[in-house]
């Protein structure tokens, strides 16, 4: 799956994620939006996933991001789901609900289109530490497949340099 659904890149990024995370007892959890679970998917269709994959969160309605992942509803309301500090607040709310030592989350426009004024390809993606959250925001090229690909490479890959870091 990881190859076909996820990207070409994904499955060799999922298998050094959680490498390195079984060798350090850590753990991930996954907050979701524009990539739909496929993150999930991606970390999951590598055997032995269990070790270091708590779970993930498919929050695509907007309220959910707020009931479930605690994003707080007034920056909902005043930016919208597609916003970097979402994407901060997904993998922190993430991370803390599912008790994983880090969270990955993505939010953004894969299209057809633009949406709330967003146009297709737009990206935040963003990984949690217990001491520390990074964001990137990103313009993606593509249709939606291509553009949820490439969601779901660049979450691993930011995934991967934050735990290489650590």
């Amino acid at each position: 799956m990881a190859e076909g659904v996820a990207g070409p890149n994904a499955r060799e990024l999922a298998t050094e994620i959680l490498r390195l995370l079984t060798a350090a007892g850590q753990t991930v959890a996954a907050a979701e939006s524009l990539t739909g679970g496929l993150v999930a998917a991606a970390l999951t269709d590598i055997p032995g996933s269990s070790a270091a994959f708590r779970g993930g969160v498919v929050a695509y309605a907007t309220e959910l991001k707020a009931q479930i992942l605690g994003v707080d509803a007034r920056m909902l309301a005043e930016h919208g789901p597609v916003y970097a500090p979402v994407a901060a607040a997904m993998a922190d709310g993430v991370r803390k609900l599912l008790g994983a030592t880090v969270g990955v989350a993505t939010t953004g426009v894969a299209g057809p289109g633009p949406t709330d004024g967003w146009p297709q390809g737009t990206l935040h993606i963003a990984v949690s530490l217990a001491d520390d959250t990074v964001v990137r925001t990103m313009a993606l090229a593509g249709n939606r497949d291509e553009v949820r690909r490439l969601a779901v490479e660049r979450a691993l890959g930011l995934l991967l340099g934050r735990l290489r870091e650590a």
